[in-house]
């Protein structure tokens, strides 16, 4: 399924721009309804896919060595609305989603090797196991986050 870092990339951008979507209209129906569980809803959703994308920006950042400039970008244009889809065509044309996943732990022509180069290629190689282990992390990342509580606290 997501046979390149483009396609993972772009699925993750989409997802982002439907979980704002999601709290954007919780919002609204709060706002309009008064119906809490909206904003609840559409926020646990939206903070779980922003987890996501996060992991995927690095993940993609790391095989396709981005500097840290689009690597900086592509995170910050999680937190304003619906900013993943022009950050993905950006780096698109920039030729930064180009190319497959290193499985391979030899290096391009000119390419300094990594201190994670051979880490990464084990886990590429072994899909299942990389993507299970993102996985957990972000839900424990997500759990702790739900467990401090919403940004700017609880009303008392």
């Amino acid at each position: 399924m997501f046979s390149t870092p483009r396609t993972l990339f772009r699925t993750l951008a989409l997802a982002e721009v439907v979980s704002w979507t999601l709290l954007i209209a919780g919002i609204i129906v709060r706002a309009t309804t008064g119906w809490a569980p909206a904003v609840t809803i559409g926020g646990g959703i939206h903070g779980f896919v922003f987890l996501s994308y996060g992991a995927t920006v690095i993940l993609v950042a790391l095989n396709n060595r981005w500097k840290a400039g689009p690597t900086a970008a592509a995170l910050i244009s999680a937190v304003v609305p619906y900013a993943t889809i022009p950050a993905e065509l950006w780096a698109d044309r920039r030729g930064l989603l180009a190319g497959t996943w290193r499985t391979d732990t030899t290096t391009d022509a000119g390419t300094q090797a990594r201190w994670y180069d051979r880490p990464l290629a084990w886990f590429l190689a072994r899909p299942a196991l990389l993507f299970g282990g993102i996985a957990v992390a972000v839900v424990a990342v997500y759990s702790v986050l739900l467990i401090l509580g919403p940004p700017g606290g609880t009303k008392a």
